[in-house]
């Protein structure tokens, strides 16, 4: 029998700052049979779209995006912020609400043509997972789609994707 995930997710009012809900991914993580069933239904939703490497989100998306590249058989790279990786690195910059942010990979780590899967803890605005779409396009990926355990639908983060997206488990307010 499934297990039921959202029962290992514990709901944190007022955090990061007031009005705030976050769902705490930690508590499903201490929890062995919710992780690999966590890990088991990624890779499902994951493995009809080919791909020849995954790529993690810093840092909730390289927990999940590693065993999950593990599990089917492929590679794995990671996009964090900028100045977090050594080496060369391409990058992308892109708006937040209050600003700008960037993430970076680095310059070798996908191949033109290659297909990589994003990952992801949560789909919120979709801000993040479309600006790793952009980063990936750029290097000259093929992004047939992202992946994450959460989505807020309430937020309509995936209205911003041009990439279809598969969540796990999803939130309404």
């Amino acid at each position: 029998m499934p297990i039921d995930l959202k029962a290992h997710i514990r709901a944190i009012p007022d955090f990061p700052k007031s009005g705030i809900l976050f769902y705490d991914i930690t508590t499903l993580l201490l929890h062995p049979a919710a992780l690999k069933e966590t890990v088991d239904r990624l890779a499902a939703a994951v493995r009809p779209y080919r791909p020849d490497l995954l790529a993690g989100i810093e840092s909730r998306g390289f927990i999940f995006g590693a065993p999950v590249a593990y599990a089917i058989g492929c590679g794995f790279t990671i996009l964090r912020k900028k100045g977090k990786l050594p080496g060369s690195t391409v990058a992308h910059e892109y708006a937040l609400e209050y600003g700008t942010d960037t993430l970076e990979m680095h310059d070798d780590a996908v191949r033109p043509g290659q297909r990589v899967v994003l990952i992801d803890d949560l789909l919120a605005t979709g801000g993040t997972l479309a600006a790793g779409a952009r980063l990936l396009h750029q290097a000259g990926a093929v992004v047939p789609a992202a992946a994450c355990v959460i989505e807020l639908t309430f937020l309509g983060g995936r209205k911003k994707l041009d990439v279809p997206v598969e969540t796990l488990l999803t939130y309404d307010s």
